[in-house]
């Protein structure tokens, strides 16, 4: 595992939950491990996605904010599928009341 890349993966979609809840809200990062994989969920109580954001958000230059390049998720899963053999994914989200991500690794044992 890259230390660093992975890092910059998890404070991205901290961000990313940060600005979709407009400063007001909650984060929660969780950690669970079953059999051999590990998954990572970050949630937020931000405005959600809805169903044809979920299909986009990951492809590069696809940004819902003013200010934005589209470039993080589009990175995250490179990070994460290409870099730690993992996956990444929007495992729930629901309009006006927030999302949660998910990446799963393999654990070594």
């Amino acid at each position: 595992m890259n230390p660093q890349l992975y890092s910059w993966t998890i404070e991205n979609l901290v961000k990313n939950g940060i600005d979709a809840m407009k400063g007001k809200g909650r984060i929660t990062i969780s950690v669970e491990k079953k059999s051999k994989l590990a998954f990572v969920r970050v949630a937020d109580t931000g405005k959600g996605l809805t169903k044809s954001e979920f299909r986009k958000i990951f492809n590069p230059g696809h940004t819902t904010k003013k200010r934005g390049w589209g470039l993080g998720l589009s990175l995250a899963k490179r990070i994460i599928e290409e870099y730690h053999n993992g996956k990444i994914k929007v495992l729930k989200s629901v309009p006006g009341e927030g999302t949660t991500m998910e990446i799963s690794l393999k654990t070594e044992h």
